[in-house]
């Protein structure tokens, strides 16, 4: 039986539909918020998948391109592999929900939402987070909900909740908060130097939203609930629990407490090791059945040391204070053909960033749901296995590489020159060849390095740093460029970009209840030093743009023509530019604004491409000299192309200052012939003279 729920978002209405679409899933509704409407479902296995130690959730943002009345690109003209955007959305819904499902859970879990209709005002992937978080809260599976989620614009100097496409147009932040009625989840935010006082509100304002929401999505489950499965989860025998600890507590201690990180992990193995073999001989035979409680004993002590004695004794695995910042060093031109290259390491984490410049014509053409098309400034990165030390097949970026990529994306964006600036498309990719925590800050880092070394004329400096959070009890301990333990074991992962002005970019995700606004405000002003610190050894190597471009960087020219010539500029069918593309070796992109870029591997193509141009759009002018070629002979005179296209006529009378019998007698087909504009008639017929030009 259909029901619709409403509430009022931002001034909008939200609408919520149940029970009439996809009934066989576990949860399911249908969300309109303006004109975007989302469909989210959610489905989960009776019983625990065999074998696994994780949770097997899975979260898909589908993009649908009838939604803004588009047909897909391509040959196939069907959606292919989601594109950036929609695998960006399914992280967004992914996170805060899935510390928010029971420890030990082991059932298979998947949320689908899909983009049904797309209002550019009310933007589909906040829609897709809420309908995700009502599917889950109505359906029976078992989740500690539910969620809530807005954005934040910064317009005009004032907070907007979920901001219209024209304020967002105009906005110096673009914040996402996720979260339950108690506690602040996710934030995702990409900002244009934004104050830390200014992030703080804007979150928690947010936070304030988000609370709206989740009332009214715990009035729909009250309604709509269906009663929680029951679930198996897998518990250490507290025996065994107790017979490990006494036996290997001691050991992982000491192994714990070794700084370097390979180090560190081959004495825990070896603890490890040494624990399975004393109960293999122990048990004997009855090892197997209490061999997953052995294992899971073991991963248990070990967080449970770590989380101790950074909460309680401010010690961390590497001996370093609670703020204190990794060793640093950095290098640029590591790479001797690249338009622009930097080295970056901090501690056991190291990031190669290379920055490559191309015509705009290289631009990313974007086959999605946006308004945007194109996007001229891409990061890519990428994380190969052997930065871990470890041996995996090889595969295409994931979820995990394409955010870390898109985080320093945003937190570059802010900084990088205007298209009229530098007209120039930019492509970095940072390669991280070493991890031990904080590899997407090493590569905002490295990426801020190459684009000086590049010469791009950057406006400021951006530096990065990953923050992370331990809470046992009431100790709360915030930690500055957290490494990998520090990351898996803790209870909150907050990375935090900038420049000496403010934020450009923001990704918290918290696995924990309870972080309220004060400690949020000790990790940005903490998060501030150490960006400022970082930034200060990053200034050791570089400080400012070099003021060449690389000698393997093209050149461009830009120049702007009038835009009723753009069509001489392309020719029929495209021969003319075609031809300019040939002769000279050089690309050519033209706005339809008027303004045309050249670019060329060295000035002397770009200029002769330019040159090329400009005959194309000058305009005749009465009085001017040119130099032409004879084109068609006729009796009573000679015709010359003056310009690319453009032909005037030398009457035979205004061939030479002596009587011609015939033209041919002077000229022929294919002469260059120098020649004076006389006159340019109502008809636009243009009369040279050749005469004019000679002494009597």
């Amino acid at each position: 039986m259909y029901r619709s729920y409403e509430m009022d978002l931002a001034g909008r209405k939200l609408t919520v539909e149940i029970g009439k679409v996809a009934e066989q899933a576990d949860g399911s509704c249908l969300v309109r918020y303006g004109d975007t409407v989302v469909l989210a479902t959610v489905c989960a296995s009776a019983s625990p998948r065999e074998g696994i130690d994780f949770f097997p959730l899975s979260v898909d943002y589908e993009e649908k391109s009838y939604a803004v009345g588009k047909i897909p690109g391509g040959f196939i003209k069907r959606e292919g592999r989601p594109s950036e955007r929609a695998v960006l959305t399914s992280r967004l819904i992914d996170r805060p929900i899935r510390p928010l499902f029971p420890k030990g859970y082991r059932n298979e879990v998947q949320v689908i939402t899909k983009v049904l209709s797309v209002d550019q005002d009310c933007n589909p992937d906040i829609v897709a987070m809420i309908g995700s978080s009502i599917a889950l809260s109505i359906s029976s599976v078992p989740f500690a909900g539910p969620t809530g989620a807005v954005s934040v614009g910064l317009v005009d100097g004032q907070l907007v909740v979920n901001p219209r496409l024209d304020e967002r147009d105009r906005s110096a932040m673009y914040l996402v908060v996720s979260g339950t009625r108690d506690a602040i989840m996710m934030v995702e935010a990409g900002a244009d130097e934004v104050s830390e006082e200014i992030m703080i509100e804007a979150i928690m304002e947010a936070h304030e939203e988000v609370k709206n929401v989740v009332g009214f999505v715990e009035d729909i489950a009250a309604k709509e609930g269906k009663p929680k499965q029951e679930y198996v989860v897998f518990e250490t025998d507290p025996e065994i629990k107790e017979m490990v600890n006494e036996y290997a507590t001691e050991k992982m201690v000491s192994a714990i407490r070794t700084a370097d990180k390979l180090e560190r992990v081959e004495n825990m193995d070896k603890v490890k090791a040494e624990t399975i073999a004393h109960f293999e001989e122990k048990y004997a035979e009855g090892f197997g059945e209490i061999e997953k409680d052995v294992k899971a004993a073991l991963d248990s002590l070990v967080k449970t040391q770590v989380r101790t004695m950074i909460a309680k004794e401010g010690i961390r695995p590497d001996n370093r204070g609670l703020e204190e910042i990794r060793p640093i060093w950095s290098e640029v031109s590591v790479l001797p053909r690249t338009h622009g290259s930097a080295l970056f390491t901090r501690g056991q984490t190291q990031a190669l960033t290379i920055a490559t410049l191309g015509a705009l014509g290289d631009v990313q053409i974007l086959d999605g749901l946006d308004e945007k098309e194109e996007k001229r400034y891409m990061h890519h990165y990428n994380f190969p296995p052997f930065s871990t030390g470890e041996a995996r097949f090889l595969r295409g970026p994931g979820r995990r590489e394409i955010g870390h990529g898109a985080l320093a994306e945003r937190a570059l964006e802010p900084v990088l020159p205007s298209k009229d600036e530098f007209p120039y498309a930019i492509r970095l990719v940072s390669e991280i060849l070493s991890s031990n925590g904080s590899s997407s800050m090493a590569s905002v880092c490295g990426s801020t390095l190459s684009l000086l070394d590049a010469g791009v004329p950057v406006k400021d400096m951006v530096s990065g740093i990953a923050m992370g959070l331990i809470k046992e009890d009431d100790s709360i301990a915030i930690l500055s460029d957290i490494q990998g333990m520090e990351d898996f074991l803790g209870d909150m992962d907050f990375k935090v970009a900038g420049t000496k002005k403010g934020i450009t970019a923001i990704q918290m995700d918290i696995k924990i209840h309870g972080i309220d606004r004060s400690v949020l405000e000790n990790a940005l002003r903490q998060a501030k030093d150490g960006r400022f610190f970082i930034l200060g050894k990053m200034q050791e190597t570089m400080t400012a743009p070099r003021p060449e471009l690389s000698p393997y960087a093209p050149r461009i020219i830009q120049m702007l023509i009038d835009t009723d010539k753009i069509r001489d500029v392309i020719g029929p069918g495209g021969k003319v530019i075609t031809k300019i593309i040939e002769d000279t070796g050089v690309k050519i992109d033209i706005e339809n604004d008027g303004r045309v870029f050249i670019t060329a591997e060295n000035l002397e193509a770009g200029d002769k491409a330019k040159a090329i141009i400009e005959n194309i759009v000058k305009v005749p002018e009465v009085g001017e000299i040119y130099t032409g070629k004879v084109t068609r002979l006729m009796k009573f005179g000679v015709f010359v192309e003056i310009l690319p296209g453009k032909e005037g006529l030398i009457h035979i009378s205004n061939i030479a200052h002596e009587r011609i019998e015939k033209v041919e007698d002077v000229l022929n087909i294919g002469d260059v012939v120098q020649v004076k504009l006389m006159e340019i008639d109502e008809q636009g017929r243009i009369n040279l003279s050749r005469k004019a030009l000679l002494e009597k």
